[in-house]
């Protein structure tokens, strides 16, 4: 189906959603509309939580009930109990829609495949990887979340830049920047163990690292956090030599020629890096129609 083939009754919204940031995506005839709201992840918000967010949405509010066909691709979508949360809330906000609930790693795999198998990775907030066929896709490790993985990710830096903090081990520039931001100890700690969204505030030290990247201290710990991302994420793949890796997300974009140099060291093939896969996913689904 071309853009030209749909029109006010068969509208399509795609949505990619991280845990920060959720991108939509309306083909409605010729138009492409892109909206933005927070990123769902069930873990962390409720059918009510997400419903909020979407009544309070001007644009959203203006086509919710033009919408016949709808695509999510979220984080922590991994698995029939957590999707139905998501479901859920969007089935009760786009009433006409037909409504699809899939793992966001499946549409980083849809969005860099370029007709031949691939490893697909996602480097954003959070981390994680799948081997991708063109028919069939295989994550053949788990994605632990911020608390226990997430290597190479914004969570997995963030934490790392306020654990350094508080132990008095970050560079001093670094360290001003955090105090000036008003941050010690006790407010901290109620962020990251007694509010919600906590991967997402730890997440959001990140741009910390990335202006400070030049430092000796933000290479060592970018190459650290990257050569664990590859161990865990693409080595557990046996043909990681043979095929492309590929991928999506912020950290990605932001740490592509760090991420080059840990992959050209390990003799992995690194091909596309796309910060946002909307269009991309979009046009995947378009192709299908």
């Amino acid at each position: 189906m071309t853009l030209s083939n749909l029109n006010e009754e068969n509208m399509l919204l795609v949505v990619e959603s991280g845990s920060t940031k959720a991108d939509w995506m309306l083909v409605d005839n010729e138009q492409e509309t892109i909206f933005v709201t927070k990123g769902f992840n069930p873990y962390f918000h409720s059918k009510e939580d997400i419903l909020n967010e979407l009544n309070g949405n001007y644009d959203l509010n203006l086509i919710k009930n033009e919408v016949s066909q709808l695509y999510f691709y979220g984080a922590g979508c991994s698995i029939p109990e957590l999707n139905a949360v998501v479901k859920s809330a969007l089935s009760a906000y786009f009433t006409k829609a037909v409504v699809k609930v899939d793992h966001d790693l499946k549409a980083s795999a849809y969005a860099c495949y370029g007709g031949n198998p691939e490893i697909a990775c996602i480097l954003g907030t959070g981390s994680n990887s799948c081997y991708f066929d063109g028919k069939k896709i295989i994550e053949a490790v788990p994605a632990l979340g911020h608390i226990l993985g997430d290597e190479g990710s914004g969570s997995y830096f963030g934490k790392r830049i306020l654990s350094d903090f508080l132990y008095q081990r970050l560079p001093q520039v670094m360290a001003e920047e955090l105090d000036d931001l008003g941050l010690n100890k006790e407010v901290i700690i109620e962020h990251v163990y007694m509010l919600p969204d906590a991967n997402v505030y730890i997440a959001s030290f990140m741009p910390i690292l990335i202006r400070h990247k030049n430092l000796r201290y933000c290479q060592e710990v970018i190459e650290e956090g990257i050569r664990k991302f590859i161990d865990i994420h693409v080595k557990c793949y046996d043909n990681y030599k043979d095929v492309e890796v590929n991928f999506v997300g912020s950290m990605a974009c932001l740490l592509q020629d760090e991420l080059k140099k840990v992959c050209d060291s390990e003799g992995i093939n690194m091909g596309t890096i796309i910060r946002k896969p909307l269009k991309a996913l979009v046009d995947y689904h378009l192709s299908l129609q």
